[in-house]
C-alpha cells in the first residue's frame, strides 16, 4: 500500500507516566502492554494494569492520540487463556488497535472484537507479499510492523504489492534475531526472550575480571572481552565479539542503536504509513526527549524541510553514543 497522507509517529509507553509524556511530546500513537507475559517487554516495574490502561486510553484520546496494545508474544501450548483475556481487556478499555503475532490471538480478535484494528507485530517477521496477504485475508490485519532487516528499496517494493499499511522502526534497539525470538539467547539462558521480555536476563549476566581484563558472560558463555580500563557493555549474543576461523569481531551486529531519522523522507517515498520508536523499557525523560525530536523531524519532513539534524540531537541517547541506519542502508555481513 502506498500512502500520501501524513506519517504517523508511534511511540513507546512502558508506564502510565511514560504514556502521558509521549502524548504531551507529540506522539500520534503510543503502544504499551499488560503486566504479564502476553507482551514482549515483560520487565519488572513496567507495563499496565487494566485500570491503568483504561485511564491511559482516556488521557490519550482527550489529547488526540491513539493507544495500541501489544499482545505480541506467542501463547503457551494448551494455555491460550491469558492471551484471550488480555485481548478482551484491551478491547473493553477502548484500545484503538491490538498488536499481535500469534494466530490464536489474531483469530480471537478478528472473531470476537472485529471493531478493534489489528496490527501484525514485528514478532511475526512477515516480510513478503504472500505472508502479509495471508494475515490480511485471514484476520483482516490493517497494518504490519516490518522486520528490521529490509532495505528502503525492499520496503518500497513490498508496499507496491500489498494492500495494508506498513510501520517501520526508526529509532532505538536493533534486534535482528528473529525479532525478539532469538534462538541463541534461548539456548544460552534456557528462557524464552519472547515470554520473559529480555534476551539477557540480569541474573544470568556476570563480569569476571582477571589480569587480561574483563570477560562479560551470559549464563557462563563468554560474549565479549574487554581490555583493562575499557568500558564493558551489557552482554547480548547478537552484539558480542566472537572468533570465526582466523577472524575475530562482531559477527552479527555492532553494539549500536538504530537511528533512521535522516531517512524520514525516504520512508515516506517508500509508502511507509507509520514510524515506530523502540523503548518501552526507557524512562519518561528519554521518551520525552526522543519523541519531541522526532515530532519536530517528521513535521519538518512533511513540509519538505531537512530532518537530518536529528542524528546529532539524539546521538547521546544511542547505545554507546553510536548510531546506524541498520539494514535500511546496509548490506548484511
Amino acid at each position: 500500500m502506498t500512502t500520501s497522507s501524513r506519517m504517523e509517529l508511534v511511540c513507546p509507553a512502558g508506564t502510565p507516566s511514560a504514556l502521558r509524556a509521549a502524548v504531551q511530546a507529540g506522539a500520534d500513537s503510543v503502544y504499551c502492554g499488560f503486566r504479564d507475559e502476553t507482551n514482549a517487554r515483560n520487565f519488572p516495574g513496567l507495563n499496565f494494569s487494566p485500570q491503568e490502561l483504561a485511564e491511559g486510553v482516556r488521557f490519550a484520546h482527550a489529547h488526540g492520540s491513539k493507544v495500541l496494545v501489544a499482545i505480541n508474544t506467542f501463547a503457551r501450548a494448551g494455555d491460550t487463556n491469558p492471551w484471550r483475556r488480555a485481548a478482551d481487556t484491551a478491547a473493553s478499555c477502548g484500545a484503538d488497535a491490538v498488536i499481535a503475532a500469534d494466530i490464536a490471538v489474531l483469530d480471537h480478535m478478528a472473531t470476537q472484537h472485529p471493531g478493534t484494528h489489528l496490527h501484525l507485530s514485528v514478532q511475526a517477521a512477515a516480510a513478503t507479499p504472500e505472508s502479509i496477504g495471508f494475515y490480511a485475508d485471514a484476520f483482516n490485519v490493517r497494518r504490519v510492523v516490518l522486520p528490521r532487516v529490509l532495505s528502503v528499496q525492499e520496503i518500497a517494493a513490498l508496499n507496491r504489492a500489498i494492500a495494508v499499511e506498513t510501520e517501520a522502526f526508526v529509532f532505538g534497539g536493533l534486534c535482528v534475531m528473529i525479532e525478539g525470538r532469538c534462538y541463541l539467547s534461548s539456548y544460552a539462558a534456557g528462557r524464552s526472550p519472547n515470554l520473559n521480555g529480555v534476551c539477557s536476563p540480569p541474573k544470568m549476566v556476570s563480569y569476571d575480571e582477571d589480569r587480561d581484563g574483563t570477560a562479560a558472560r551470559l549464563a557462563g558463555f563468554t560474549i565479549d572481552r574487554y581490555a583493562p580500563g575499557e568500558p564493558a557493555g551489557y552482554p547480548t549474543l547478537c552484539k558480542g565479539r566472537f572468533k570465526a576461523g582466523d577472524k575475530a569481531g562482531y559477527l552479527f551486529e555492532d553494539p549500536v542503536s538504530l537511528n533512521a531519522g535522516s531517512m524520514i523522507v525516504a520512508f515516506k517515498a517508500a509508502g511507509v504509513t507509520a514510524l515506530k520508536i523502540e523503548g518501552r523499557q526507557r524512562g519518561k525523560g528519554y521518551v520525552t526527549e526522543v519523541v519531541r525530536a522526532f515530532r519536530k523531524a517528521v513535521d519538518a519532513a512533511e513540509q519538505g524541510e531537512d530532518a537530518t539534524e536529528i542524528d546529532s540531537i539524539l546521538a547521546s541517547l544511542s547505545e554507546g553514543g553510536r548510531q546506524t541506519t541498520g539494514a535500511y542502508r546496509k548490506i548484511w555481513r
